[in-house]
């Protein structure tokens, strides 16, 4: 088992959702999960969250950016997922690779779905790892 951590999972596809939910979870992490943006803003009123993991496409298609810049906003440092289809659907890429790409996605990676639960792991391990580095409030 791994050291514990707050991560809030976002998605709107249940399957998805439930999946992330489960395996998070057996590697000892704390999970609040929601099922779109309205959802996930109510709960990080009670929920501060180490990592968020997040679906780009829910309610509207710019969901996940918002919701990312509301984390960072709320929860200064907090590291983000992004997850995706787009780049399979319409060959559109939303990998933030320069520093001004960075400032409007608001997530430190960008994973294409389906994603592997290793990959899925490696990377919660490697970010939480660094936030946990810089120490409270910093990055972002």
């Amino acid at each position: 088992m791994e050291q514990a951590g707050r991560i809030l999972v976002v998605d709107d596809d249940p399957d998805v959702l439930d999946q992330l939910t489960m395996l998070l979870r057996s590697w000892g992490y704390e999970v609040a999960a929601a099922g779109g943006q309205q959802e996930a803003e109510e709960l990080l009123m009670t929920f501060r969250p180490d990592l968020a993991i997040l679906d780009l496409i829910m309610e509207e298609q710019d969901s996940g950016f918002i919701l990312g810049h509301e984390i960072r906003r709320i929860y200064p440092g907090t590291p983000v997922i992004l997850l995706t289809s787009v780049q399979a659907a319409t060959g559109l890429s939303f990998a933030a690779r320069t520093p001004e790409e960075q400032s409007w996605v608001k997530a430190d990676r960008v994973l294409d779905k389906p994603v592997r639960p290793e990959q899925i792991r490696a990377e919660v391990q490697r970010l939480l790892a660094r936030a946990a580095a810089a120490g409270p409030g910093d990055g972002d």
